[in-house]
Formats: structure tokens, C-alpha cells, sequence
């Protein structure tokens, strides 16, 4: 197996260099129908976001249509992403495993267990997730509007049904019955689970892999420090 500090591979790593001439700067807002719109800059304002346009000019949205927001990438018009960063062959083992305890012993942890258990998901990476978006803190708001300990966007909480996002036990609820969700989707591949939670599920099937998108290679590399997986196996 390779290791976690070559998780994205040369072909990406070198995308990930190109010079400024042939890369663009942009903001990607994601709604929650899928569209995609690539901005300049955007601002909260309590329940709507202002989206700044490159050619200038802005509008206000709400923010319950926005899925996600992914800062300062680098979008080129040719990506050549390696299709598993990982050995083709590794299986990793993202079920829940009672030996298999959330890390860091914070005040949560009770919960992540409970939580884990019953989506069938791992603790200690859910733990891991939850310390890259929130750092544990469960009133938690980001510039972006997500909240909570696992940052969930208003979109997100309404299709999770999860009324109360600064509740732990409804937020950790929403977040792990997504990640379940995109295990489901991607299958025992750890860094596209954490690429889709990030970026979006769309970003990881257009690109065939981790997006190009330094907020999202940066925050798979961080999480994939911090857990080990369980099992690996051939096939």
C-alpha cells in the first residue's frame, strides 16, 4: 500500500503545480439541484449568500439552495487525474468495528459511537472527519454557513431532516447518515468518501477521482493522517 503522504498521486500533484497561465482562480458554489456556478467571491448574510461574479456585479441567494461552497480552486480545462491513487488492488474497511473507537477522547464520543453503530460506519473515521470540520466545536458556523460539529449546509440539514444542526446528537445523526450515504456511492475508497463530503458527489464523478481543488486535496490528505484503516485486504 502507498503511503497516506502520496494519497493523490504524481499525475495529480502535478496538476496541482501548474503555473497560473494555465490554471483559473474560482469559488465553486454547488446548489442543491447540482448546478454549479464558479464565483469570484461571496459574502453571508445571515440567511442569504451574496454571490460576487468575475465579470462583476453580485446577487443574493438563499442559503438553504446552497449545497456546499469549495474555496480558492485551481479549475483547468484538462484534468488528468490518476483513477486510484490508492494500490489498485487495496480494499479498506470503512464498517463500523466496535474495537475501533472514535479518536482524540473528546466530549462526543458517546455519540460518534452510537451513530457509527448504526449506519454501519466507521467511528474512528468519522471522529477524524468531525476534528477536519469543526475541531469539535458544536456551535461551530463557518463563513460558508455550514454548522455544527460536522458542518452541515442549511441544504444539506433540511434533506437529513435535521432540524437542530448545533444539537450534537442530531448533527452527528445527519453527518454519518451522509457518509453512509457516499459509502455507499464510492465504495470502500476513503479519500472519494472524503472528496464528495467536501467537494461534492458530482466534482468526484466529473473528475474520476479527488477533485483538482486545493481545499479538498488538502482536506482528504489532513483526515487520512490521522486514521489508519482498519483492514486491508487483496483481492
Amino acid at each position: 500500500m502507498r503511503p497516506f503522504s502520496n494519497l493523490l498521486g504524481p499525475a495529480l500533484l502535478a496538476l496541482l503545480g501548474l503555473s497560473s497561465a494555465a490554471a483559473v482562480r474560482a469559488e465553486l458554489i454547488v446548489f442543491e439541484d447540482g448546478r454549479v456556478v464558479k464565483a469570484a467571491g461571496y459574502a453571508l448574510y445571515s440567511d442569504e449568500l451574496e454571490i460576487r461574479l468575475p465579470g462583476g456585479g453580485s446577487y443574493r441567494v438563499d442559503l438553504a439552495r446552497v449545497e456546499r461552497i469549495v474555496d480558492d480552486e485551481v479549475v483547468v480545462d484538462t484534468v488528468l487525474v490518476e483513477p486510484d491513487p490508492f494500490h489498485p488492488d487495496a480494499i479498506f474497511d470503512l464498517s463500523y468495528n466496535a474495537a475501533r473507537k472514535p479518536l482524540f477522547a473528546s466530549a462526543y464520543d458517546a455519540v460518534i459511537e452510537r451513530e457509527a453503530k448504526h449506519w454501519n460506519v466507521d467511528a474512528s473515521f468519522v471522529s477524524a472527519l468531525i476534528r477536519a470540520e469543526s475541531n469539535y466545536e458544536a456551535r461551530a458556523v463557518s463563513r460558508k454557513g455550514a454548522r455544527g460539529l460536522m458542518q452541515l449546509m442549511p441544504a444539506t440539514a433540511k434533506r437529513l431532516s435535521v432540524r437542530k444542526p448545533f444539537d450534537p446528537a442530531s448533527n452527528v445523526r445527519g453527518g454519518v447518515q451522509y457518509l453512509r450515504e457516499l459509502m455507499d456511492r464510492f465504495g470502500s475508497r476513503p479519500e472519494l468518501v472524503l472528496a464528495a463530503y467536501n467537494a461534492g458527489e458530482g466534482a468526484v464523478e466529473s473528475y474520476g477521482g479527488v477533485p483538482p481543488y486545493r481545499e479538498t486535496v488538502a482536506y482528504v490528505n489532513r483526515i487520512m493522517k490521522w486514521w489508519t484503516p482498519a483492514e486491508v485486504a487483496s483481492r
